[in-house]
């Protein structure tokens, strides 16, 4: 049994990178202590940061997490009800 998600999270992560003095996904990476594997999972919408590394991210990009990263609600688990 395949568990549907109830929703899409998107960033900016790689736009910011690029705001930042073209920072590299490992530069990011190892200031954040994870792998450049992580960072491009991130920025691909494969994989969800945990809400540490989120928190770490806005700090090092100086953005609130609401610019970072976007949350979409999938419609039809919202009006399965």
């Amino acid at each position: 049994m395949t568990k549907k998600p109830k929703g899409i999270i998107s960033n900016q992560l790689r736009k910011k990178r690029f705001e930042k003095d073209e920072m590299t996904q490992q530069e990011l990476a190892k200031a954040l202590g994870v792998t450049r594997q992580t960072i491009a999972a991130i920025e691909a919408g494969k994989y969800s940061p945990s809400l540490e590394v989120a928190f770490c991210l806005t700090d090092i990009f100086a953005t609130p997490l609401d610019e970072l990263f976007q949350w979409q609600a999938n419609d039809s688990e919202i009006n399965k009800d």
